[in-house]
């Protein structure tokens, strides 16, 4: 029988060891009057300090739990941010999962260390009974409860564990061993596995709304990210024998040579899973560990969304809405890469797409195609650039043009051009807000004159993650953060209103993030007659969105501090985005 003393590092509690009213207090979950208060009862009624604490809701399950890991010296886990690695729950069943509240983290074969998350640490005869069947060393977590039994319940119904087990026996030969070369046979179980495995790996990136999906060589594993409302997210590990299987399949799916590994490759290929479809534009790039892929998530199925869906509101949707219904000009969108610029210049494009109208588009890439819209894909291998097409725009008869990207001086001279001879044009630039567009075209070497004439309006834009509804709570936050809000909101402060604040409490809906969904925050800057004055004056961004502002402007943190104060989303969101 497996040592479980070394197994389990617990320490017994002597005197000098605080008790759990203690440590809350330590971790600012308790004052001193409530660490007094629980010492007092568990005194009166003989119950413990545990008890008393979850029958009177003095605290939450995590902190609880961090509490408890503390005062029992062993390791506390975050089942959230944890990957879910098929390997280890391969050695374990769900029966015996359920029955020990116990949830397998990761395996480090060559140490024969497995690595659990436990509702209960302290079970002696749990971790006997698991180390008796994986013939392992158990190296116990202590995780929050109810997390343990939803990752149970989730996980085991989704995972990849029978899979990857049976890829592994054939890549790895631990199976019965085939001596007859049978082409038919050769490499069959492997291709149907890895075959089995990117189909979850895609399916789960469209439930759980992921954007982009990388899949990352380790030294020990593959990891899978999926990028969910903006951010990474780790959620899967992999073998790493698997990894090259693992490329192969995707390379051949994208139409790429599956022999090439030195050097980057762009493919794509479609994937439905149930009633959605996604274009999938994949990119290979050789590291130091193998092949890393990255897979962009374009949605076929689901229409555009309108200009209040994505998050223009106010004043900025009125300028909007003002400056595309005029036949001729320039209109910029600004922000950094994937700030979603091109989706708010789809949703003015899908507004003004009427027959009467010839709407002629340059992209690299094309993301989303618009019926009765004419989109041209850039292919600079060709020559066919954001300019040289431009060029070509121009004899084609159109009424509005969107140009993908102005990133040299030729291109934004022609979209000037195209716009003084009485075309309506959009296009977007690298800025980080609407007042440095201007400089910026400046810079491309734009004359002042033509700019200050041909310029309509400048948006600027980033994406903040909205509160998950079904989860939304109430809560209080430091009073010099909503002195900041009322500095940054100005006269835009409704004084007579007490402001309520809201978070995400994270549910399994919503990954445990508290978050569900994106919504845009932008200022959107008119170019009025003063405005135009300070682009001939070659005058510095700081005037111009002074200027700006005085005419009644919104910015981006105005935007996004408003969006709080009607809980949509948070304070840390929009500071994560729109802080200077």
């Amino acid at each position: 029988m497996p040592n479980t003393s070394t197994a389990n590092p617990m320490q017994a509690q002597d005197s000098s060891v605080k008790t759990l009213a203690d440590i809350l207090l330590n971790h600012g979950v308790f004052d001193q009057t409530r660490a007094k208060q629980v010492k007092l009862l568990e005194v009166q009624t003989g119950r413990s300090q545990e008890e008393i604490i979850k029958s009177q809701n003095l605290a939450d399950e995590s902190a609880i739990t961090k509490a408890k890991a503390e005062l029992y010296n062993i390791p506390y886990i975050d089942l959230t941010s944890v990957p879910i690695s098929p390997e280890a729950l391969a050695l374990i069943t769900q029966d015996v999962a359920s029955r020990f509240r116990v949830f397998p983290v990761s395996v480090d074969k060559s140490a024969k260390q497995f690595t659990v998350a436990m509702a209960n640490p302290l079970d002696l005869g749990a971790i006997e009974f698991i180390e008796q069947k994986t013939g392992m060393l158990i190296k116990p977590f202590a995780a929050d409860p109810t997390k343990v039994d939803l990752m149970i319940s989730t996980s085991y119904s989704s995972t990849l564990a029978r899979e990857v087990s049976e890829a592994l026996k054939d890549v790895t030969g631990t199976g019965p061993r085939v001596r007859t070369l049978d082409a038919t046979r050769v490499g069959v179980i492997r291709e149907e596995k890895v075959g089995e495995i990117v189909t979850h790996i895609l399916s789960y990136s469209i439930k759980a709304r992921a954007s982009d999906i990388h899949i990352e060589p380790q030294e020990r594993s593959t990891r899978v990210r999926y990028r969910i409302d903006g951010i990474l997210q780790e959620s899967l590990t992999i073998p790493r024998e698997l990894h090259e299987a693992l490329i192969s399949r995707i390379k051949i799916l994208s139409d790429m040579k599956i022999d090439e590994k030195r050097v980057p490759q762009d493919g794509r290929f479609n994937f439905k899973f149930e009633d959605q479809e996604v274009d999938l534009r994949v990119s290979t790039l050789p590291t130091a560990l193998g092949e890393k892929v990255v897979m962009r998530l374009l949605k076929k199925t689901g229409g555009v969304p309108d200009l209040p869906e994505l998050g223009f509101r106010g004043l900025a949707l009125k300028n909007l809405q003002e400056a595309i219904l005029r036949p001729h000009g320039i209109i910029l969108i600004t922000g950094p890469t994937g700030s979603g610029k091109t989706t708010t210049l789809y949703s003015i494009i899908q507004k003004l797409n009427t027959p009467k109208v010839n709407i002629v588009t340059l992209e690299d890439p094309i993301e989303y195609k618009i019926a009765g819209v004419n989109q041209v894909q850039v292919n600079p291998a060709a020559g066919l650039t954001f300019a040289s097409g431009l060029r070509a725009f121009l004899r084609q008869d159109p009424n509005i043009i969107l140009v993908g990207e102005i990133r040299d001086s030729e291109t934004a001279d022609l979209a000037i051009q195209a716009s003084l001879t009485g075309h309506l044009v959009f296009a977007t630039l690298h800025t980080n807000d609407a007042a440095g567009a201007l400089p910026r075209l400046l810079d491309m070497k734009a004359e002042p004159f033509l700019l200050a004439s041909s310029m309509t309006a400048i948006v600027a834009q980033r994406v903040v993650r909205k509160i998950h509804s079904a989860c939304k709570t109430e809560h209080n936050i430091e009073p010099k953060v909503i002195e900041e809000i009322k500095n940054v909101l100005g006269p835009l402060w409704k004084k007579d209103i007490t402001p309520k604040f809201y978070k995400g409490a994270g549910c399994s809906e919503c990954g445990n993030s508290g978050y569900y969904g994106r919504v845009g925050v932008f200022e959107v800057l008119p170019v009025s007659e003063k405005i135009s004055r300070l682009i001939l004056e070659r005058a510095s961004s700081g005037e111009i969105e002074k200027q700006a502002r005085e005419e009644g402007m919104v910015t981006m943190k105005q935007d996004g501090y408003l969006k709080v104060l009607e809980g949509i989303t948070t304070v840390e969101e929009v500071l994560r985005v729109a802080q200077e």
